[in-house]
């Protein structure tokens, strides 16, 4: 992907274009902050697929990786760092990030290790999937990029990312926006088996363990990650344009690595890094998140997930559960971009 784009959308609303929207779009907001001097946020209306492009794609080493990454907002504003799954990439906040900078945040968009613009800074680094890894990575580009207790928020593996740092974490994290709720897990735990119909949710989990698997996901990564799609997201009618968008991502020369270690690490089949040993034995624990956070459940995610009712008490700070109607699927920032803006805003002000 090329770092210099020419984008036609606009994307930062001054003070009369916000006016305009208030008469024209229609607007809500929410109060932030912690004191009644902070100016409240303000979300312009939007559909979902109203964006295609970022004005902005950087670059930035960060420990073992040079991360890419989409900016969004002003320099100044309040950090948010959004966290794209598998197999998606950051497209999945095309439409809410400028939601996010018009109302004044500052909005980080990163590629995770095996995606899209972010490479390894060395060929003799491990690929490692594993989740402490790449939680690692997040902490890493906060410290590159100086950001003070950024609100975190994401879904499938950018969920997991986020639960992670704000539990072991909490003074890095401002707040929480989690799609399908708790998702910390450990190789231990996943060798309890589930029920035959929950086991074959997981069915690329366990092709993925095998060689053949291995070489059809390098083959076929086009084919297999679009229908990855539709299951997940079975109500959502993306065109060819918006998948081929994000699957350059995964043309990546460590993609492939990056996800076969991930699904096998989870069952136990391939070693992680013993210097992520004691991050893992303190997720194995199952950990409370205590910084205030918001949980997002689409009515129509095909994808494997946790009922709501079996992580609400992993949340002891101030905390609720939003479920968004209308067909959302898995890829919940995507489909319904207007709600998880504004579960970011709300827990804001928590």
């Amino acid at each position: 992907m090329s770092e210099k784009i020419n984008y036609q959308r606009r994307r930062f609303l001054g003070t009369a274009a916000l006016s305009l929207a208030t008469t024209q779009l229609g607007i809500f907001g929410s109060a932030i902050a912690q004191s009644s001097k902070t100016k409240p946020a303000v979300l312009v209306m939007t559909k979902p697929g109203t964006n295609t492009s970022f004005d902005s794609l950087k670059q930035i080493n960060a420990s073992v990786l040079n991360v890419g990454y989409a900016e969004a907002g002003p320099a100044n504003g309040r950090p948010v760092i959004l966290l794209h799954g598998w197999p998606y990439d950051i497209y999945s906040y095309v439409d809410v990030a400028p939601l996010l900078a018009s109302a004044g945040y500052r909005v980080i968009v990163p590629y995770l290790r095996g995606y899209g613009m972010t490479r390894f800074l060395s060929s003799e680094t491990f690929r490692n999937g594993q989740q402490s890894a790449i939680a690692v990575d997040i902490i890493a580009l906060m410290d590159a990029l100086k950001l003070e207790r950024p609100i975190l928020a994401g879904y499938d593996w950018g969920a997991r990312t986020a639960n992670i740092i704000a539990a072991l974490w909490p003074e890095r994290c401002k707040a929480l926006v989690s799609v399908s709720g708790y998702l910390i897990g450990s190789p231990e735990a996943n060798k309890t088996p589930l029920p035959p119909k929950a086991e074959l949710e997981w069915w690329y989990q366990f092709y993925f363990a095998t060689e053949r698997g291995k070489l059809g996901y390098e083959k076929y990564r086009h084919d297999f990650n679009k229908l990855i799609w539709r299951l997940a997201s079975p109500q959502w009618h993306f065109d060819d344009a918006t998948f081929d968008r994000s699957a350059t991502a995964f043309n990546n020369p460590d993609h492939v690595s990056i996800v076969i270690h991930n699904y096998r690490w989870r069952l136990g089949l391939a070693e992680g890094e013993s210097k992520y040993d004691e991050i893992e034995k303190r997720l194995a624990a199952a950990p409370a998140i205590a910084v205030p956070s918001i949980t997002l459940e689409g009515d129509a995610n095909g994808a494997p997930h946790p009922d709501a009712s079996s992580y609400a008490k992993k949340f002891s700070g101030k905390y609720a559960h939003r479920v968004i109607n209308g067909g959302i699927g898995h890829n919940l920032p995507q489909e319904a971009p207007q709600e998880f803006a504004k579960a970011i805003v709300e827990v804001d002000g928590y």
